[in-house]
């Protein structure tokens, strides 16, 4: 839509059919400006007017003496539904341009000289629903500017000066976003502007939090929180009203560092992991039944643990408790009747920080880290786990986790101080494959979220790394940052898919739950 096409929408939107325009008290309506009840055209004006109603609803500026937007040039008017920009004169516009202006859904900025455009310009608008920067002298957009705009539908596909071509490679977040003035036709971006996949901030929740373990129980999508200084395991649920994610149950549980979930059937268990008072197991009989503690988990073995894990050895299920004291084993429980009991202890007296349970050669093994050594993998044979091998050039691993990509098994391994790691295995050991820098980092963790392989790098000092698995190269790339102080020393992130909807849940040691909402990149359509 052309400037003129977008000033007669402005007009039309503003009372069309009113008559003669009218004037608010004197003060209301700066000079070189008309106005009625709740809107306003300025032409010719040399700069940024002033004064306007408290009321205001629209805005046009038309050939203005404006030589740049600024950050927080609109604060004065927070009350903005429709802004609109043709032929003037400025060429740039700022971080936080339009900051304040959270009720405004129609940004038109069409037939000016802009030949730049901050990364931050649109941050703020969660409103906005129509955005358009045609004909202006823009050959790039910076790749995160949509960010954070999850109610955007509709980018005029000539916001760019260069030539479009049309390319099924778009998101379904964005295929109804691009149009000439409407959703008509496939949409059209040069490929250096597809948006990439990200995540965005959605909710936060509740206290600080060690875990965080995602599972579906009647056919619905939970997600069950280790706070330990809250002394509970809290479990959500999405409640589809309010949209949002809402607490549905909570377990006494002093001290707790995992708790882990466990659906058979109708029934649920959850163990949870104590540092002091003993590790316990809580089970759910059936449906519409509260959960309740059911059993002490070997009170003589579990002296100190740091991170559990659910397993599945010849058909039966299991948790493995990795024991950080130095009298203490790592200890494997498996069912047996109605409760769990230890079937073997494994690794004594080398301080356990973490377990991670995966299948090599069509075998279970179990990959175990310690204070003390080198990760150690044993492979299950014999009815128990017996030591395969070692991690070579591994030293001082904090934890371990795997996950699969392209018929490989890759190993990210998380290092407090020094380079944490990325392997993979050939066949008889993990070899390295990638060093990534990391500083007081807990937790390394893959995440297959829709199509795209994602790995984040967390950090008690610094922002976070969100990196994805380039299949091309065969190697992580950095995505996106999460910073502090929301993001605050994370230690374990789980997603979840609900109402078509994908979230990433980011349990933080110094902070509140964060949740992250991602938006990925179709390659399939």
């Amino acid at each position: 839509m052309g400037g003129a096409g977008v000033v007669l929408l402005l007009l039309l939107l503003a009372g069309a059919g009113a008559g003669v325009a009218w004037r608010p008290p004197k003060g209301k309506c700066p000079p070189s400006c008309s106005c009625s009840k709740d809107s306003a055209l300025c032409e010719g004006s040399p700069d940024l007017p002033e004064s306007f109603s408290p009321t205001l609803l629209s805005l046009s500026l038309v050939r203005t003496g404006i030589t740049q937007l600024k950050a927080g040039s609109f604060l004065r008017v927070p009350t903005l539904h429709l802004l609109l920009f043709t032929s003037n004169s400025f060429s740039v516009i700022e971080d936080d341009a339009f900051a304040g202006l959270s009720h405004l859904q129609y940004l038109f900025i069409e037939d000016n000289d802009i030949g730049s455009i901050s990364k931050n310009a649109l941050r703020g608008l969660r409103s906005l629903t129509h955005l358009s920067l045609a004909s202006n002298n823009l050959e790039t957009l910076p790749r995160f500017l949509f960010r954070g705009l999850e109610t955007l539908t509709h980018v005029s596909k000539d916001s760019l000066s260069v030539p479009l071509r049309c390319t099924p490679l778009i998101s379904e977040m964005w295929k109804p976003r691009l149009s000439d003035e409407g959703p008509r036709g496939p949409p059209c971006l040069p490929d250096s502007l597809l948006p990439p996949p990200e995540l965005s901030w959605f909710q936060t929740v509740g206290e600080a939090a060690l875990g965080v373990e995602s599972f579906s129980y009647q056919g619905e999508p939970h997600i069950i929180l280790a706070q330990p200084f809250a002394g509970r395991c809290l479990i959500l649920t999405w409640d589809y009203s309010l949209q949002r994610f809402r607490p549905e149950e909570e377990l006494s549980a002093p001290s707790v560092v995992s708790c882990k979930p466990l659906v058979l059937g109708q029934s649920f268990f959850v163990l949870a992991a104590r540092l002091w008072g003993g590790s316990q197991l809580w089970a759910r009989p059936g449906p519409g039944l509260r959960l309740a503690p059911t059993q002490a988990l070997a009170p003589r073995r579990l002296l100190r643990p740091n991170d559990a894990e659910l397993l599945w050895l010849d058909g039966q299920p299991c948790f493995v408790v990795a024991d950080a004291s130095k009298a203490g084993s790592t200890t494997l429980l498996c069912r047996d009747g109605p409760g769990f009991y230890p079937r073997q202890s494994l690794h004594a007296w080398h301080r356990d920080t973490d377990a991670e349970a995966l299948e090599l050669d069509g075998r279970p093994h179990l990959l175990l880290a310690s204070a003390s050594q080198r990760p150690v993998l044993f492979h299950w044979l014999g009815g128990r786990f017996e030591r395969r091998t070692d991690i070579p050039e591994a030293e001082d691993v904090y934890a371990t986790r795997h996950f699969r990509a392209g018929g490989d098994v890759f190993l990210c391994l998380t290092r407090y101080i020094g380079d944490s790691m990325v392997m993979r295995w050939d066949g008889s050991m993990f070899r390295l494959l990638q060093r990534l820098p990391s500083r007081g980092a807990h937790v390394f963790q893959p995440l297959l979220i829709a199509r795209d392989q994602l790995a984040i790098l967390g950090s008690d000092f610094a922002f976070s790394q969100v990196l994805r698995l380039e299949p091309d190269k065969g190697l992580l790339e950095p995505l996106q940052e999460l910073g502090p102080p929301a993001l605050a020393a994370p230690r374990a992130f789980a997603r979840v898919t609900v109402a078509g909807r994908r979230f990433l849940f980011a349990a933080c040691f110094k902070g509140p739950t964060q949740i992250y909402q991602h938006h990925e990149l179709d390659l399939s359509a």
